[in-house]
């Protein structure tokens, strides 16, 4: 019989239930007792779902904000004795830095061993998500643990890689647990041949484990697949999705020895549904010599929960599959090996089916040259006339873009969706927030100002929304951090605007006020990345076609009058594949596709661009390509730790590092907001530092926005005494 096997379910639940219970608990809504069995109810809801596909799953996966959080507090490098010191780590004060998940749109929270030896003690964390678990038990793995955390002191790597897994073949050992699944996403990194023998020597401890162990690894190959193979596991998961055929080749050579093989051929990425009978074809020939189970190949937290509720186009669903459906698939290829193939046929029926091509924009993308990606004057040419236009004091204050989505926004939002609110009704009172914004920043003193965003629900579901092309599903919602929820589109056809999209609230809002107000767009590289993307044409010309949409949408800001314009990429660097020998490719066209939107607007026009929460560092020399003016990027969290990167380049642009973590209630002084600065001011000129928050304002309320804000400002103003 062909066994199947899937894991990373989503636990946000089919209609956000963990959001609620979590939310609910900040808000003093829901008591501990309610949150701890509205979490064990879900978990038991999840496992349901996994029982009627597959015959085996984890268990202890339910995490009440991040898995490596939660492996911290296990293994002792964090203590928290309450739910609410838990999630001081997560947002409070002293909360950890936040990152990308290699390259997903998921944030985890790194640990930092800055100014302490690594040492790992197994403690009762607060929250104890294995409690009751006993097979397939859910820990992320010692090596990914420590790849992904910081301030490891040099050298320290090996001794603490051996001092974890002995701390982790310790508490499985306690727990008498059966098996155990360890994810193992870093193997699929480019790892040197120290950390190849630091893994394989420390994991040599695994042999010491009672039960079963099995590895997992995703979202890319294993460049010494043949290695995990000889360590001490009883199954190595790989994915033969996202390897670009690497794994698959090397399995080809591969001895066994005895190891299952998870085969991750079910895409927990994408939501397109699965070739089942071309996969059906791999399966069979790896089952020759494999003994092979069936899985999927990365957590399937990536995608929204069902297709029960999604609004999409009849074609389109016939086409795509979402979480329980990415299940349904590893229980139809058993079916197909086992030689019923009746529902398989059925489920692939319309998978090739064409539709939402656009002539004219396809002949527009094949007509560019590459002086189309090109911006002139050159950046000192053009600052010039920037600044004759603005007259910007020293250290201008802005935000990022978006101002506290109230109750009462989200509410009348919802009626007009609904059709419950006529568009006069709407508009109307989306100028009186407009409005209420704009009077708040002139109060607050800001130099350039955002018109707050409040007739959009996410920063690429609203573009999506008003491009041809681009589906959005209605209830597919997938966690990006925490409990912060968003809905990817799906990128289905060729991309085109369907009229004006943007230009009439910013227009408005620069109509009240003589202060410049930023034009605020979603750049193409992030539309991607927080999108499902079709497969059938190169993804560097779904880029170029997104590109050119916001192209027509810049020249239309300049005919209005607007200033500055914003593009966000805070994907970029999420984007980039996890192998740096693929980088050149991908930067090749991420980098082309944003100076696409920009190259053809005028010196005096001022682009600017925002990135938050991920590992800049290492790719600042393509940041410098994309050609902007200004920058702003995320640095509370990472207390400025990104200056590092600025003093190996020759960094000629505007930056705004951010001072103020949005994602925390906490409201920083500005005596806390000036150490980061202090800290850039030794690198970056102050003629081109900007003072801004680290991202939008959108999940904050404005008692905490406005008083933060002030001593933004009150910074502003301290730093150009100083300096005078």
């Amino acid at each position: 019989m062909v066994k199947t096997y899937a894991y990373g379910f989503p636990k946000l639940g089919k209609q956000r239930e963990f959001k609620r219970l979590i939310e609910g608990f900040w808000a003093q809504k829901v008591t501990e007792e309610e949150l701890r069995e509205g979490i064990k109810e879900l978990g038991q809801k999840r496992e349901e779902t996994y029982r009627k596909y597959v015959d085996a799953f984890p268990q202890g996966e339910m995490t009440l904000y991040d898995p490596m959080l939660d492996t911290a507090l296990l293994f002792g490098v964090y203590k928290a004795n309450s739910l609410e010191e838990y999630f001081e780590l997560c947002r409070g004060k002293n909360a950890l830095e936040m990152t990308k998940w290699f390259n997903t749109n998921y944030h985890y929270l790194v640990p930092d061993f800055e100014g302490r030896e690594p040492a790992f003690k197994v403690c009762e964390p607060v929250w104890n998500r294995h409690e009751g678990a006993t097979e397939n038990v859910h820990i992320i793995a010692p090596f990914t643990f420590l790849k992904l955390s910081k301030g490891l002191p040099e050298g320290s790597f090996e001794g603490a890689l051996k001092e974890l897994t002995k701390a982790l073949v310790d508490y499985v050992n306690s727990k008498g647990f059966k098996s155990v699944h360890l994810e193992d996403p870093a193997l699929v990194m480019e790892l040197s041949e120290e950390e190849w023998k630091a893994l394989v020597e420390a994991y040599s401890l695994l042999s010491e484990v009672k039960g079963e162990v099995n590895l997992f690894t995703y979202y890319d190959s294993v460049d010494r697949l043949e290695l995990l193979f000889e360590l001490p596991v009883n199954g190595i998961g790989v994915d033969l999705v996202h390897d670009r055929g690497e794994n698959l080749e090397q399995l080809k050579k591969i001895d066994p020895r005895g190891k299952k093989l998870f085969a991750g051929v079910v895409d927990g990425r994408n939501v397109w549904r699965n070739d089942l009978f071309k996969t059906a074809e791999v399966l069979r020939e790896l089952s020759e010599k494999f003994d092979v189970v069936i899985t999927n190949a990365a957590p399937l937290f990536h995608l929204p929960v069902s297709l029960e509720g999604a609004t999409l186009p009849k074609e389109l669903l016939q086409k795509v599959a979402f979480a329980e459906e990415k299940l349904k698939e590893i229980k139809l290829l058993a079916e197909i090996l086992e030689g019923k193939e009746e529902e398989a046929r059925e489920w692939v029926k319309g998978i090739n089916n064409k539709f939402g091509e656009i002539k004219a924009v396809r002949e527009r993308v094949s007509a560019l040259k590459e002086e189309d990606f090109v911006r002139k004057p050159s950046y000192k040419e053009r600052v010039k006339k920037q600044q004759e236009v603005l007259n910007l004091p020293l250290f201008p204050t802005t935000t990022i873009g978006s101002f506290p989505q109230t109750e009462e926004v989200r509410r009348v939002r919802l009626l007009y969706r609904k059709g419950k609110l006529d568009k006069e009704s709407y508009e109307t009172f989306i100028r009186g927030e407009i409005a209420k914004a704009i009077q708040i920043q002139e109060e607050l003193g800001l130099d350039i100002f955002v018109h707050g965003e409040f007739e959009r629900t996410d920063m690429v579901e609203f573009f999506a929304e008003k491009m041809k092309g681009i589906a959005t599903t209605g209830n597919g919602w997938v966690i990006s951090y925490g409990t912060r929820c968003y809905r990817p589109p799906i990128i289905y056809g060729d991309v085109e605007r369907d009229g004006v999209m943007t230009v009439p609230e910013i227009a408005f809002a620069q109509s009240l006020t003589d202060k410049p107000v930023k034009g605020m767009l979603t750049g193409p590289v992030t539309i991607i990345a927080w999108s499902f993307v079709r497969e059938d044409i190169p993804i560097s010309e779904v880029a170029y076609q997104i590109a050119l949409a916001l192209k027509d949408e810049i020249r239309d800001y300049e005919e209005a009058g607007i200033k500055i314009v914003q593009i966000d990429e805070p994907a970029i660097r999420e984007k980039a594949p996890i192998k740096k020998r693929n980088w050149k490719e991908y930067f090749d066209w991420a980098i082309k596709s944003f100076r696409l939107c920009h190259s053809s607007v005028k010196p005096e026009t001022q682009i600017h661009t925002h990135m938050c929460y991920s590992e800049f560092g290492e790719i600042m020399e393509y940041i410098l390509e994309m050609d902007f003016d200004v920058i702003s990027i995320e640095a509370s969290r990472s207390k400025g730790d990104i200056i590092e990167a600025f003093e190996k380049v020759n960094f000629d642009r505007q930056i705004g590092l951010g001072v103020w973590d949005i994602h925390s209630p906490y409201v920083p002084s500005a005596e806390e907001m000036k150490e980061i600065v202090e800290r850039a001011l030794r690198v970056i000129p102050k003629e081109n530092f900007w003072i801004n928050p680290d991202c939008g304002l959108k999940t904050r309320r404005w008692e905490e926005v406005i008083p933060a804000l002030r001593n933004l400002v009150k910074l502003a103003g301290e730093l150009r005494k100083e300096t005078n």
